[in-house]
């Protein structure tokens, strides 16, 4: 018999390797096409993948697959520490599992010159301001995540509303900073791509936004 944890961690592990070998195939050969994909397309990849992952896995570990979502239902007292600290173990370890999936099927060249999928700031945007940023859309998306999947008056939509956020977000900040929301997005490419500058960004931002979600939800928002 399957221990009862072994599920859950299983799908949230398969769940982030997925996510970020889509995520970051679709950076690479969007380079290797010279702009094929653009902006729109890999925002779509992001989003409508993350969409069909978080659908697949919501009934066996509530499709996480996202250390500041984990964060974010940790401080609403939805999940207890112990698995919330195991949650983001596993998301680490398929971000890693993902992007050395990138780096080994896609062509080398491709996969160098996009640093295996690995966000980057904007020319023109400080770290600071990509803490900002990364903060704000995280909001949004842990936002969409307490409506559309946590609350009890939630529409039953699976990860669309999900999906839909991401989708919005890469649009709205994918020139700027990479617009991760998700620091095993971010930490897995850039362990390979060997492009770890400015990580910081991609841990205290989301972490901030998914905090004061969070307590907006817990505090306010959910239904008693």
């Amino acid at each position: 018999m399957i221990p009862k944890p072994v599920r859950p961690l299983t799908a949230e592990f398969v769940g982030m390797v997925l996510f970020v070998f889509l995520g970051g195939a679709s950076i690479v050969m969007n380079g290797a096409t010279a702009g094929a994909l653009g902006l729109v397309g890999v925002a779509a990849v992001h989003g409508v993948g993350m969409a069909i992952i978080v659908s697949a896995t919501m009934g066996i570990s509530s499709g996480y697959i996202n250390p500041a979502i984990t964060f974010a239902l940790w401080i609403a007292r939805k999940i207890d520490a112990r698995t919330a600290a195991a949650y983001v173990v596993v998301q680490l370890a398929g971000a890693l599992l993902g992007a050395y999936l990138v780096s080994a099927l896609l062509p080398g060249g491709s996969v160098r010159g996009a640093l295996a999928g690995a966000p980057q700031l904007g020319a023109s945007v400080t770290f600071l301001q990509g803490i900002w940023i990364e903060a704000v859309l995280t909001f949004f998306l842990v936002s969409a995540v307490f409506g559309t999947a946590v609350s009890s008056d939630a529409p039953r939509i699976g990860g669309f509303g999900i999906g839909l956020a991401i989708f919005v977000d890469a649009l709205v900040g994918g020139h700027l900073t990479g617009a991760m929301m998700n620091p095993a997005r971010a930490l897995g490419p850039a362990i390979v791509g060997h492009a770890l500058d400015g990580q910081a960004v991609y841990w205290i931002g989301p972490l901030v936004g998914a905090a004061v979600a969070a307590l907006l939800w817990r505090t306010v928002l959910l239904p008693r």
